[in-house]
């Protein structure tokens, strides 16, 4: 009999949650890459809003799902942390109930060990919890704790997680060499057969959307984000096997809507982006694509706006941080003047409207005024996109973090306090004025509905 895993993506633990094309890519990977090598593969997703075990719990409030896939999660209000008891708002875990979560563990025999990934280092409750789970429902299994948390606050999480091992390995390769300190031996070599080896999304208990991943890596420096510490070199899939993996899920699994995970999509569209979305446009079958992750406005040129909407492009985000461009030289230099608003006239030329072309304004850094955001807000109103406050969050090993660690509010080596709804680098005159801030974006908002 095949050794058996759990691969578990935990609940959130914060004030506020929402699935906008959200899913554990990285654990989504992982279970491909061991099931290939001959482990049986066990997910456990506590943010599963489609749980059959979960309908008609009238402890939880059943979620409303949106658009494309998009939608609230299951959501119970729990006492705050005591580091947030002061703050004023109220704090949830969101995911399938804790009965559910126990009810899945049992049901898996003899699990050889069990994997647990981490996302936002705020998060880190929801990893902890699930982990005395696991080892209080499975005594003795080792317990492998990885993802984000793990590898930007190893010490913190190697320390206060539970697990057995905290891995900051990127391989999936290298997670065996984990498994076999822990004497579980993968059945055989990386098989050639089977299942291709894209994210098991068929794990899932039901694939809404499926998160494409065509490269790794970003160009660009930008001092509040940490994909160069995650990924410090670029690679870029081949645009077909991307092109395969779209059709493979669309043709064995009815899906129709794709969200891009990249955080440099469009760098060199014409050898990579450009060459998929041809493809795309060829076949004709009414996909549907999404970018979460912001678009470099300076890449969105007249030919690749074009070949975004023909190939079925419904939901853009561009980054435009300020607009403010004499500070554009501490973000990586990516936006000069003009570029916002050609990038922005390039989409709406083609047939995009203003309210799906969403544009990040970054809120709440080190040393940044009301009134630059509010004069942010009011230029993305005039060249017609609609405005989304992106609130920062410090994250260790990012160029930003020290400056951040001098202006927060609070001691950002407990990570609860890098939660971005906190904006912990604002003081109190700059919160005073955060309403208006929001109520300006609604309005822009509301006003082209």
């Amino acid at each position: 009999m095949k050794p058996s895993l759990i691969l578990i993506n935990p609940w959130i633990y914060d004030f506020a949650a929402y699935d906008l094309w959200s899913k554990p890519l990285g654990l989504l990977y992982l279970a491909a890459f061991l099931r290939n090598c001959g482990f049986q593969i066990y997910l456990i997703d506590c943010l599963d809003a489609h749980h059959p075990l979960m309908i008609g719990d009238p402890s939880i409030k059943r979620p409303k799902r949106r658009l494309y896939g998009t939608g609230k999660y299951w959501r119970k209000e729990i006492p705050k942390p005591p580091p947030l008891k002061d703050i004023p708002r109220p704090y949830s875990i969101y995911g399938i109930s804790r009965r559910v979560f126990e009810e899945e563990l049992r049901s898996i025999q003899r699990p050889a060990a069990i994997l647990v990934t981490s996302l936002m280092t705020y998060w880190y409750p929801g990893a902890i919890e699930v982990i005395a789970l696991a080892k209080k429902n499975h005594p003795g299994v080792p317990v492998i704790l990885g993802g984000i948390y793990a590898r930007l606050c190893n010490d913190l999480a190697t320390r206060n997680s539970g697990a057995d091992s905290v891995s900051t390995l990127t391989d999936p390769a290298s997670l065996l060499r984990v498994l076999e300190d822990h004497d579980v031996h993968a059945p055989g070599p990386l098989l050639d057969s089977g299942p291709p080896p894209y994210p098991a999304f068929d794990l899932l208990g039901k694939i809404e959307y499926v998160c494409l991943l065509t490269s790794t890596g970003c160009p660009f420096r930008c001092p509040y984000c940490v994909s160069h510490f995650l990924n410090p070199q670029m690679s870029r899939r081949d645009p077909a096997e991307v092109l395969d993996e779209i059709l493979y899920w669309h043709r064995n699994f009815g899906v129709r809507d794709f969200a891009f995970y990249d955080d440099a999509l469009l760098i060199s569209s014409d050898t990579h982006l450009a060459i998929l979305l041809e493809g795309i446009e060829r076949l004709r079958l009414d996909l549907r694509f999404h970018t979460p992750n912001a678009l470099h406005v300076r890449e969105v040129t007249a030919d690749v706006a074009t070949l975004m909407r023909r190939s079925g492009f419904r939901t853009i985000r561009l980054g435009l941080e300020t607009s403010d461009f004499s500070l554009h030289r501490n973000f990586g230099d990516k936006v000069a003047e003009g570029d916002f608003e050609r990038a922005v006239n390039n989409l709406l030329r083609t047939g995009f409207t203003r309210d799906q072309i969403g544009v990040y304004i970054l809120i709440g850094l080190p040393g940044q005024s009301v009134d630059s955001v509010m004069a942010t807000v009011d230029f993305v109103d005039r060249v017609s996109a609609t405005p989304y406050l992106s609130e920062y969050s410090p994250i260790p090993h990012t160029p930003l973090w020290e400056k951040a660690e001098g202006y927060s509010r609070y001691d950002l080596s407990e990570p609860l306090f890098h939660n971005n709804t906190l904006l912990p680098c604002w003081g109190e005159a700059q919160l005073a004025e955060l309403p208006r801030l929001k109520k300006r974006v609604l309005e822009i908002k509301e006003k082209y509905r």
